[in-house]
């Protein structure tokens, strides 16, 4: 995908990563249809504040491939209906990223294993420090954590059954929205002066 000219002059190559399911769109199992996609109603204009700051990277966990209850074609399908969505309302997704494995594989490529976290950084020279990672499940946490990026965990999908797996020190946050007010926050206060 090509790069985005975003924030050259203050943090151009911070990202914020994205769980999909559960974090900005609701969890309703596997996916295999556009039409199954529903946005969690403050998504858009989260994602579109984000934006302005941040790359977007989405980063999924689609075991139903390895089960055989969707196809990599299912999925690439459910992605592309977002990523146009999204676009349609001025959100643009650098890239997304998708495991297609079960846990019990053993695969690199699946969270928490930091292993998309390093190839965005190889990718398009992600500043990982600086960057940031959103979702509702203990496994964004870690993964953050294994990338070197602050994780911000939601409420939302399998959050609220999970909170207790997060370590105290992990910033929580009812759902997209917030979280996205947490990080723009902490961005802004981190500014130089000028």
């Amino acid at each position: 995908m090509q790069d985005k000219g975003i924030n050259d002059e203050a943090e151009p190559r911070a990202a914020v990563f994205l769980d999909r399911d559960g974090t900005i769109i609701e969890d309703r199992g596997d996916l295999s249809e556009p039409s199954q996609v529903v946005f969690f109603e403050d998504t858009v204009a989260s994602l579109r504040r984000l934006g302005e700051r941040y790359l977007l990277v989405i980063v999924t966990n689609q075991p139903g491939v390895a089960k055989g209850t969707i196809t990599m074609e299912d999925v690439a399908r459910v992605n592309g209906h977002i990523a146009s969505t999204l676009a349609r309302h001025g959100v643009s997704l650098l890239a997304t990223y998708v495991c297609p494995h079960e846990r019990a594989a053993g695969c690199r490529c699946i969270k928490p294993n930091p292993y998309f976290l390093r190839e965005a950084e190889r990718e398009y020279g992600i500043e990982l420090q600086r960057s940031f990672m959103i979702g509702d499940h203990p496994h964004d946490m870690t993964f953050a954590a294994g990338g070197g990026t602050t994780g911000v965990y939601v409420l939302t999908g399998h959050g609220m059954s999970h909170r207790g797996e997060v370590p105290a020190d992990v910033v929580v946050a009812d759902g997209i929205g917030e979280a996205a007010e947490w990080i723009l926050e902490r961005a802004h206060c981190s500014r130089s002066p000028e």
